[in-house]
């Protein structure tokens, strides 16, 4: 095939139209699945044997689902919710459909991160505000989540190409996006160009989202001295 053609309007149609979707699914995922993985983060460090409030039944809980789904390989994940996928958006394929399992395993993922990020706050700013009587919702939202803000950002920025990734796998399943337009040409009609094309963008929505975070996480960080 030329690469003449990739000058073709509807050529250069289908790759906006495929990046539009590919944003539409990746952001929309990353929102929804980090009000999840938040709270689900938080609560595995406040109810942590070393935690504000030691929990180990919902401790246990929550690691355990944590752990098992985020074991499952994303395209096996894909179709295992297929049921579940339908009786929530009535169908299975597309890019709408695509979001409830990238939803489904990004959230697990952040929830980890968000743990992680929370478990770096230094356990004297803790301490103290515990000494001056401050409310556990106090210290979870204005010490904690404040003090972490920086590494969360990071972590979601590192989230959000994670799960852009996942959308482009969705593609062999006819989730759309550019994963779809990479499988569809360069799979099965053999034009190689159209796929690369795919991929290099692909890699530089990953590096702009990147450029982005670590712009906000560094601006964050400076306030925060």
């Amino acid at each position: 095939m030329s690469s003449t053609i990739l000058l073709d309007p509807t050529i250069l149609k289908m790759l906006g139209q495929g990046i539009l979707t590919t944003l539409y699914m990746t952001l929309v995922s990353t929102i929804i699945a980090y009000a999840l993985g938040l709270p689900m983060g938080v609560l595995l460090v406040v109810t942590a044997k070393e935690g504000l409030k030691p929990n180990a039944v919902i401790y246990k809980i929550l690691d355990i689902v944590v752990n098992v789904v985020r074991s499952i390989p994303f395209l096996i994940l894909l179709i295992l919710v297929i049921p579940f996928t339908r009786l929530i958006v009535g169908k299975t394929y597309g890019p709408t459909a695509t979001i409830v399992p990238l939803i489904l395993a990004a959230a697990p993922f952040i929830a980890r991160m968000v743990e992680s990020s929370l478990l770096e706050v230094d356990k004297g700013v803790i301490e103290a505000a515990q000494s001056m009587g401050a409310s556990l919702w106090t210290i979870i939202c204005k010490v904690m989540i404040t003090e972490a803000r920086t590494s969360l950002i990071v972590g979601a920025t590192i989230a959000m190409g994670t799960i852009l990734g996942y959308s482009a796998m969705a593609g062999a399943v006819g989730g759309g996006g550019l994963g779809d337009i990479a499988i569809q040409y360069g799979y099965y009609r053999y034009q190689t160009d159209i796929m690369l094309v795919t991929v290099v963008l692909l890699i530089l929505m990953v590096q702009i989202m990147q450029w982005a975070g670590t712009k906000i996480a560094k601006k964050l960080d400076r306030r925060l001295r």
